[in-house]
């Protein structure tokens, strides 16, 4: 298979886990993690996928996942490009980072948490909302990653639920609403296939 763009999120973080906001916050993965990155590159090699280059955020968590699929393909730094910029970073959660989402519910109300996480254009005190995070996504998006993609390249994106969510609504042309429903698992690398208009050709997700 080639000329296709994939795009995982990081396995699951030691803050996924603890249920805290991590937004740009700098935890590593769990073992947990570590498993499910290294379970999509089993996968994308199962499917014949390797890769011409690679961007990811500047967070240790996405940063550690692309490096464990990449093992797992029989790929390094030597063989290609890895771009590491912080437009791909996760969205900033402001004030909510490092809280225990049941103690932000106690400071601020169960109705005004679900605002701040579920709603398209409400950022959090100090923090960004899911457009704020497109707004730097999707530039990088046009200038740099779809250019490799448009040249016949297999890209690989390794990020976070929401830097990957503005990603897809792009790519996949969804309402506000839409995406916001849309699950991103971590670990679960998503393939698309492109025209060469950059419309979504074929999309699947790789799992067992």
């Amino acid at each position: 298979m080639d000329n296709v763009l994939v795009l995982v999120r990081h396995g699951q973080s030691e803050w996924n886990k603890r249920n805290l906001f991590t937004g740009w916050r700098d935890p590593d993965l769990t073992d947990q993690g570590v498993s499910e990155a290294q379970k999509a590159g089993k996968l994308l090699k199962s499917q014949g996928i390797h890769f011409d280059v690679a961007y990811t955020s500047m967070l240790r968590r996405a940063q550690r996942t692309l490096s464990l699929i990449m093992e797992n393909i029989d790929q390094t730094e030597d063989d290609l490009p890895v771009i590491r910029d912080k437009a791909l970073n996760e969205r900033d959660y402001g004030e909510l980072s490092g809280l225990n989402k049941d103690e932000a519910r106690a400071r601020w109300g169960e109705e005004q948490i679900l605002i701040w996480r579920r709603s398209y254009d409400v950022p959090p005190p100090g923090g960004e909302s899911l457009k704020d995070t497109a707004a730097r996504v999707l530039p990088f998006y046009k200038t740099r990653i779809w250019p490799d993609v448009k040249a016949g390249k297999n890209v690989v994106v390794a990020a976070h639920g929401n830097s990957i969510r503005a990603l897809i609504m792009y790519l996949e042309t969804l309402t506000a609403q839409q995406i916001l429903e849309r699950e991103v698992a971590t670990g679960v690398p998503m393939v698309y296939r492109l025209t060469m208009h950059g419309h979504v050709e074929d999309r699947r997700n790789l799992v067992a």
